[in-house]
């Protein structure tokens, strides 16, 4: 029956789902099994974007090769976790032994590839999608997630669409949300951190100052080049204390360029996986 109804779309264009993600739909809900629902969302979410094929991807764990170059990444959800209560624990546990069962009925119920690695994050796997999805046939692409971090792999046939704000994030649409190019988005990132990941970012530059650097200096390796910058501002006294801290978050955040090294020996298997799927 998947294979039949995914027949009707686009075989050329590919709905590449971040499911842990998406999965976390379904528990903020408070539901107890979403095995079927979650199968149907994705199948709707298909259908809707013409989407000929599905690729799974999810976490198993934080990134062991970011946690080699920062330990502290992710630290404070590790402090979170710690300081659940009981019914907390068991409700999350609970949780993961639902999306295991969803991942295994995917598995059992579709031609859908499920892609997860060890101590690999999602965001890495659709990465190397991305990066070569031409290679693999794919001509068009939806990724579906709430994680912003893929904003970094959009291009003129990347897009992306969040369940939550139920709002599509695409390059045509990129000046709508900011005063910067996508291409600068890394720097960005680089200068403003991301408070979910345990990343910092340069302390008194928000969202307003890492635009206004870009548009002054450029890229983050001009703005690097640019260092120490003159001027009394505390804010500006931070970004010249932060020179390497700004590199070591272009390499914890900038996915494109990364992923080949992060997924290492599971890039072959990536595409073995994929090329099969796409010549089914």
């Amino acid at each position: 029956m998947a294979k039949a109804f995914m027949k009707k779309a686009n075989p050329k264009a590919a709905l590449v789902v971040d499911s842990l993600n998406l999965a976390f739909r379904w528990k903020h809900s408070g539901a107890k099994e979403f095995s079927d629902d979650m199968i149907g969302t994705i199948k709707s979410l298909a259908n809707s974007y013409d989407c000929g094929k599905v690729i799974i991807t999810s976490d198993w764990g934080s990134s062991k090769w970011r946690k080699e170059k920062f330990p502290e990444y992710k630290g404070n959800r590790e402090e979170l976790r710690a300081n659940q209560t009981e019914q907390e624990k068991k409700n999350f546990e609970d949780f993961i032994q639902e999306y295991e069962m969803t991942l295994a009925d995917i598995e059992r119920r579709t031609n859908w590839p499920v892609l997860r690695y060890r101590k690999i994050e999602a965001d890495d796997i659709a990465a190397y999608i991305v990066k070569h999805h031409h290679e693999y046939g794919i001509e068009d692409i939806w990724l579906i997630s709430t994680d912003r971090d893929w904003d970094l792999l959009l291009a003129d046939d990347v897009h992306r669409f969040s369940y939550i704000t139920r709002k599509e994030s695409s390059l045509a649409g990129w000046a709508d949300k900011y005063d910067f190019d996508h291409a600068d988005y890394i720097t960005f990132k680089a200068l403003d951190g991301d408070k979910g990941d345990n990343i910092p970012g340069v302390p008194g530059v928000g969202p307003v100052r890492a635009t206004s650097l870009i548009n002054e200096y450029g890229n983050v390796f001009d703005i690097y080049d640019a260092l120490p910058i003159p001027g009394k501002s505390k804010y500006i006294l931070n970004l010249n204390d932060s020179a390497e801290q700004l590199l070591l978050n272009v390499e914890l955040m900038d996915l494109l360029t990364y992923c080949d090294e992060v997924l290492e020996e599971h890039t072959s298997d990536i595409d073995a996986k994929v090329m099969e799927y796409m010549n089914e």
